[in-house]
């Protein structure tokens, strides 16, 4: 008991330190997940967050939650609608961070980590934080600005291409025996994958609307959010045995489900889905970013060679986001845009989860990749804002 009080509480003071200092409340999360495990380190008998399976298991639910909710956020229609700038923009930033992020991995550390893990590193650092960004942008009403749009449309984007890496590399991690890659079994597993994705994408969004027309007929009372969260743990275990990861069979039932399937259960409930599931984002995903840090030893930036991947990881990491936003064509403002797609956030911290579950990345490496996020999600938000703020000057 002692331990899920402490998790909230770190949670909610980490968040509230983050927001006071206007920087993301992940930022806050992470390192009171830092502070817990320091703790546990000094006293003994202080609780261990890291591998406690109750915060385990809280932090799993959460993080499928939060992704189902995240994919709430935006329809397969509304990504094609933001045409070919988002596209480009997307497909450049996931490209250059990550071929930047593998050389620079490969050039500092060397022999002391292989190609596959290498690869992971780079994959982490292509995913772009939808929130952070749409957050900054909604304070300053350029949301629906041509850049806004651009920058939303590309990150949501940028997320399900960032899922696919994560299959491919995942798939690899798992298959990889001596050094070698069994390209058959990879093949195998990455095209099942896109069979899921693709089959979510069609034949999800034909079967989810009689899913709930048949739960509409429930006499029992409050039947949206219980049919909702079974439909994204449901979609989540199918992801994981087509060889995915189960966070992105969550993202693909969030996707797939539009306002206009659960339209009937919401006038009856006389709610809407997104305001009774705001609640449990709201009370668990933090859990899942508070474990996460309690993972990360900070002492391992000690070490000459993981402060340089640091350094490297966000010098690099920023760039390769930076100059996606050159490449959205004319009529565009490229700084605006490349600020925009800088943060990192939630679907990036859950790439390294991914990694030190299938033991890729070390705790060192973890750190590295963990501490440049932290820098790139502050760095971002703060140049889109004064970038706004100059903009609004001028005109």
């Amino acid at each position: 008991m002692i331990l899920l009080a402490l998790l909230w509480l770190g949670a909610k003071l980490g968040g509230e330190a983050a927001t006071r200092l206007k920087l993301p409340t992940v930022v806050g999360e992470l390192v009171a997940g830092m502070l817990l495990m320091a703790l546990h380190r000094q006293w003994g008998g202080f609780p261990d967050v890291a591998i406690h399976p109750a915060a385990d298991l809280l932090a799993t639910i959460g993080v499928i939650i939060l992704m189902f909710s995240v994919g709430m956020e935006s329809t397969v229609a509304q990504m094609m609608k933001q045409g070919l700038p988002a596209l480009r923009v997307a497909v450049v930033g996931v490209i250059l961070p990550v071929a930047l992020g593998v050389g620079a991995v490969l050039l500092i550390l060397g022999k002391d980590i292989n190609l596959v893990g290498a690869v992971f590193v780079g994959a982490c650092l292509c995913a772009t934080s939808v929130g952070i960004s749409a957050r900054v942008l909604q304070e300053k009403n350029a949301g629906d600005s041509p850049e806004g749009r651009v920058i939303l449309g590309a990150a949501v984007i940028d997320d399900v291409l960032g899922l696919l890496v994560l299959v491919l590399v995942s798939g690899l991690a798992t298959m990889t025996v001596g050094g070698g890659i069994p390209w058959g079994p990879v093949g195998k597993t990455l095209l099942l994958a896109m069979l899921f994705l693709s089959g979510a994408l069609t034949l999800g969004r034909w079967a989810t609307p009689h899913l709930f027309r048949m739960a509409n007929r429930f006499r029992v009372e409050e039947v949206l959010l219980p049919i909702s969260l079974a439909f994204a743990f449901l979609m989540a275990w199918g992801g994981g045995h087509a060889g995915l990861a189960p966070i992105v069979g969550a993202y693909a039932a969030g996707l797939i489900l539009e306002p206009t399937h659960i339209e009937l259960l919401e006038e009856r409930e006389a709610r809407s889905l997104e305001s009774l599931i705001h609640p449990l984002v709201t009370a668990l995903a933090p859990l899942f970013f508070v474990v996460m840090g309690a993972r990360i030893d900070p002492r391992s930036l000690l070490q000459v060679n993981i402060l340089g991947l640091t350094l490297a990881l966000t010098v690099l990491g920023a760039l390769g986001k930076y100059a996606a936003g050159f490449v959205a064509g004319r009529g565009f403002n490229p700084h605006l845009i490349g600020w925009g797609m800088m943060p990192r956030g939630e679907v990036g911290l859950i790439f390294v989860a991914v990694g030190a579950q299938l033991k890729i990345l070390d705790g060192r490496v973890q750190a590295a990749v963990v501490m440049a996020m932290l820098f790139t999600t502050v760095l971002g938000p703060i140049g889109l804002d004064q970038i706004l703020r100059r903009r609004a000057a001028q005109s």
